[in-house]
């Protein structure tokens, strides 16, 4: 009989916060509110700021808008009451002997009972007024005597994020007390990294920059992150711990890689050009250059011994389309289906009708599948000689070759034979865990994953990284100047002025508003009511509008007229950001420009520039203050997609570039995506390193 595996010896640091001293059932739930539960948790908890608490300000010296700590002795505090008991200021008032400084809170009436007359209270935040100094919804601290006094001030003191009910100062010690309890006990989670980024860097072999704090032990980081003595040791202290997590998800990313270039065992789609020949020839404009070079390294790919996993991105405009039609040819060459996932219905519509158009005369059926259309086939010509629609409630195993559908591919209905090839379009509106339902439908069928959203490298090495990327560079020769403008809502006269003239010209334009309706804030400009004003505005001219809250066959109906050129402005939400290509249209108008990101806005705007003719994109902002200003200069002065990428992620960082669909995005305490790229390159090298190590 074997003998028992040893147990392994539970970390101290796993164990639950209610074993410290003085953390009961209620300090327990509401340290649960903050996410933490256990010791390790609790240490991990980084503060939001520091305070100089060797340089207090005294009252009198207190500068207007300009933040500051004071401290004082409380000699009134009280709450008044107006409009029925509807509404309150809280008011509690302080001396220093230089002066007074009145706080107030609005709204607020239990902050009353947190303060005491005589009480000694910490004071942060900016006056608003000198006469009296006035500092509204400050931060505040209540001084309490004893031996514990040393923690919390004289010092640079952390901050913490907090929650209803959990003082600064209780938090704060008990910081204190568990680190000096358990910091001889927190050991590095990756034995050797200290070892292999010391000789990485001694010997010339790290070629990144160098980090600073990388040889700092967990145990001194966490120190530092909680008490540092040095202004700079926040940081290198972050540093550390960041290269921690980035070193957790690499190891992850590339484990996933290594398993399934064991494990898997490719099809072969490297295909025989019987299809691609005819289909180039047909085409009527040469592949460039780069698409032609991404297309070298999808065929070595698909005829490889390793399932292809790849990013294709590319500006909008660049050609990408292409590329995944030729690419899959060469699954459907080697006798393998293709299925292609693509976010909304407008723009599976809209390569169902590209693909048909190519694909039918090569004797190859196109289906569609969406939550409209369970089964809508486009035949191969010389078979029936014209597509068929077939809208109903079948889901038998599509016959088609090459299946276009929306999130219904996902749905168990789906279930294809011999799928040699899985493409997603506009990856980033999908989520991680959907690229996976879709791709576990075959059996390791090769991954082409794209997005016309360029992607800052950061998160591609970080949300993309098991994926290899290929980059078109270049868009297609003959395309028109495309121009933006920034203008402010003072301005939308003469903008209508230049729209009528384009069209009078037999050109086309959008109007784009950020919401469907009106309601949420004032002054945010709505599609539906917005219709009726450009009716008026452009007497002669075909208004039509689409929205996601519109039925599908509407929306269909909508995108028919405007492609026919049967109406001449197409005014809409952001759901044409993708799927939409008419080169006729070359003015496109954002109202409420402020309101989308730099990425989404570069996306909408490369509806426009798709044909010969110089095309227009301007931006109406509402609220043109200086920041605003400025981020959207960024797109009057650039057109290059990976450019403003990159300020996107600067300005609005990266939970909000990714949005709510992008649930397997990874959530970090210490790494910032945003400016942490040398740390995310020393990761993989490192993480490359040990599992080059690890016993197999």
């Amino acid at each position: 009989m074997p003998a028992p595996a040893p147990k392994t010896q539970e970390s101290p640091l796993t164990r639950s916060v209610t074993t410290l001293f003085g953390v009961g059932p209620e300090r327990a739930s509401q340290l649960a509110r903050l996410g933490i539960t256990t010791i390790e948790e609790l240490l991990s908890h980084r503060p939001s700021r520091y305070e100089d608490r060797k340089k207090l300000c005294t009252i009198a010296h207190l500068e207007l808008k300009e933040p500051a700590i004071t401290h004082g002795k409380v000699i009134a505090v009280g709450t008044k009451w107006f409009r029925r008991h509807s509404k309150s200021v809280t008011e509690m008032i302080l001396e220093d002997g230089t002066g007074r400084l009145y706080c107030r809170w609005w709204n607020l009436p239990y902050m009353e009972k947190y303060f005491a007359m005589g009480d000694d209270v910490l004071v942060f935040g900016k006056p608003v007024s000198l006469k009296p100094r006035t500092i509204d919804h400050p931060e505040t601290e209540v001084l309490e005597g004893g031996s514990e006094n040393f923690i919390h001030l004289n010092r640079l003191t952390p901050i913490y994020p907090l929650t209803e009910g959990l003082p600064q100062r209780w938090l704060r010690g008990l910081m204190w007390r568990t680190l000096q309890a358990f910091e001889s006990r927190i050991t590095e989670p990756h034995p050797g990294v200290t070892e292999y980024l010391s000789a990485g860097t001694s010997n010339g072999a790290a070629k990144v920059d160098p980090c600073p704090g990388s040889f700092t032990s967990r145990a001194r980081a966490i120190h530092m992150l909680h008490f540092p003595e040095k202004e700079e040791e926040p940081e290198i202290a972050r540093r550390r711990l960041a290269l921690d997590e980035l070193l957790d998800l690499q190891l992850e990313i590339q484990t996933r890689r290594k398993n399934l270039e064991t494990k898997a065992k490719a099809w072969p789609c490297a295909g025989d050009n019987h299809l691609i020949k005819p289909f180039l020839g047909r085409l009527g404009f040469k592949l460039t250059e780069a698409q032609t070079k991404v297309l070298r390294e999808l065929r070595k790919d698909m005829a490889g011994p390793h399932p292809m996993r790849r990013l294709l991105q590319g500006d909008v405009g660049s050609g990408k389309t292409v590329v995944a039609a030729c690419c899959s040819l060469m699954a459907l060459e080697s006798g393998f289906n293709v299925a292609l996932m693509a976010p909304t219905e407008i723009l599976a519509e809209q390569h169902f009708l590209t693909f048909s158009k190519w694909l039918r005369p090569l004797g190859l059926n196109v289906e569609l599948q969406t939550g409209t259309y369970k089964t809508r086939r486009a035949k191969a010509e010389g078979r029936n000689g014209t597509a068929e629609s077939e809208k109903g409630l079948s889901t038998e195993t599509p016959a088609a070759s090459f299946t276009i559908g929306t999130h219904a591919l996902i749905e168990p209905g789906f279930t294809p034979e011999r799928l040699g090839l899985v493409i997603i379009d506009e990856q980033h509106r999908f989520g991680v865990s959907q690229r996976e339902q879709l791709v576990r439908k075959g059996q390791y069928p090769h991954l082409l994953v794209m997005t016309a959203t360029p992607i800052p490298r950061t998160l591609g090495l970080t949300l993309y990284g098991d994926l290899d990327v290929s980059t078109i560079d270049k868009l297609p020769p003959g395309r028109g100047r495309l121009k933006t403008f920034v203008r402010g809502p003072d301005k939308l006269p003469l903008v209508w002025e230049f729209v009528c003239a384009r069209l009078a010209e037999g050109r086309q334009a959008y109007v784009v508003c950020p919401r469907i309706d009106e309601s949420g804030p004032e002054g945010i400009k709505a599609v539906t009511t917005e219709f009726q004003r450009l009716q008026q505005l452009f007497p002669q001219n075909q208004v039509v509008l689409v929205h996601g809250r519109l039925p599908a066959r509407e929306k269909e109906q909508v995108m028919a007229a405007f492609r026919s050129k049967a109406a001449q402005i197409l005014l809409a939400t952001s759901i044409i950001e993708v799927g939409v290509d008419v080169p006729n249209a070359t003015v496109m108008v954002v109202e409420n420009a402020e309101q989308f990101g730099l990425a989404q806005l570069h996306q909408l705007r490369g509806r426009i520039g798709r044909g010969a003719e110089d095309s227009y994109c301007v931006l109406v902002a509402a609220a043109l203050g200086k920041e605003s200003r400025q981020r959207l200069q960024v797109l009057a002065n650039s057109s290059d997609g990976f450019e403003i990428a990159e300020a996107d992620l600067r300005l609005r960082g990266p939970g909000e570039l990714l949005g709510r669909e992008q649930s397997g995005s990874p959530r970090f305490r210490f790494a910032e995506l945003s400016g942490d790229l040398s740390l995310i390159h020393q990761a993989r090298e490192l993480a490359g390193k040990l599992l080059a190590n690890k016993p197999s």
